[in-house]
């Protein structure tokens, strides 16, 4: 029998989520769509998976048989991709990172180091944290909280980061040196599963209401609005500075919150020979790179 392996990673999602729109959210794929695929491995393997109802999707007693193995059969999958890969010539390596943190010093070192390899780099969303999990990459740089539990990865602290309020250009706390945690005892924060941010609940402007919340779909610009608009603020990792860029909006640092980590994650028995260089690279220039961030954040 021939089965899909992108139609049972699809299986491994819904079956996580026990939701079909969710699960298509995680997926970036339409609904429909991932309910189409799921039924081609039902038709595949002769069974159904999933009970359906209005209230979400459970597994049938054939799904809950075929989950284990699924899981086991995509491991595999992956280990044998990458034994492929680290036997191959060239030698290549594609390193993942997440939003709001820039490492192209070490990606042109690594470069450097080996120039007959081929070194790759895939830009992740908050959403996306699990490719290295789900072998899309063979490297992370990311924020704690990961998104993925750390059994069978190696997970190597590059620095800590310090955090900011983001804030519109006018709100009344925009031209201070500094902020604590107490100043914003009128905000409603609410942390963000699996990242380090933090956003407070919107609220009225004047006589303009106080619009819905961030939408989970809902892009980092969307959200932006919100803050730039003055319904919002936000606490960010200092590194992140892809707001600095707008001048309606201000980033004060926060003193008494903990910092984040920044790491770096691989599989612990990925054979790559390309990762020990990685790991040289990043904690020698990412370490430096982000304490630089640091001395030079400007205060409003």
């Amino acid at each position: 029998m021939d089965v899909d392996l992108r139609l049972v990673r699809y299986f491994t999602v819904v079956a996580e989520y026990g939701n079909f729109g969710r699960a298509a959210t995680r997926l970036h794929l339409a609904q429909p769509s991932l309910s189409r695929q799921i039924q081609r491995l039902e038709a595949q393997l002769g069974v159904r998976l999933f009970d359906r109802s209005p209230q979400g999707s459970s597994l049938t007693d054939a799904g809950q048989a075929f989950l284990p193995r699924a899981r086991i059969l995509l491991q595999e999958a992956e280990q044998a991709a990458r034994t492929a890969r680290a036997a191959a010539q060239p030698r290549t390596v594609t390193i993942g990172y997440a939003e709001g943190l820039v490492i192209t010093a070490c990606v042109q070192e690594l470069r450097r180091r080996h120039p007959d390899g081929q070194v790759r780099t895939r830009h992740l969303d908050w959403r996306d944290t699990r490719a290295l999990a789900e072998g899309r990459v063979d490297a992370l740089v990311a924020y704690q909280p990961l998104s993925f539990p750390t059994d069978g990865f190696r997970v190597t602290k590059l620095h800590e980061e310090s955090r900011v309020l983001v804030t519109s250009a006018s709100h009344h706390l925009a031209n201070e040196r500094a902020v604590s945690l107490r100043a914003l005892s009128d905000e409603e924060l609410v942390a963000c599963v699996n990242t380090p941010v933090v956003w407070s609940t919107p609220k009225p402007v004047g006589d303009r209401p106080a619009p819905p919340p961030p939408a989970i779909d809902d892009s980092y610009e969307d959200k932006l609005e919100l803050i730039a608009t003055g319904h919002c603020v936000a606490i960010f990792p200092v590194g992140d500075r892809r707001a600095a860029v707008r001048e309606d909006i201000a980033l004060v640092p926060v003193i008494d919150i903990d910092p984040c980590a920044v790491v770096l994650v691989t599989r612990a028995d990925d054979p790559n020979p390309l990762l020990g260089s990685l790991e040289d690279v990043a904690r020698t220039l990412l370490g430096t790179a982000s304490r630089r961030e640091n001395d030079e954040l400007p205060v409003n």
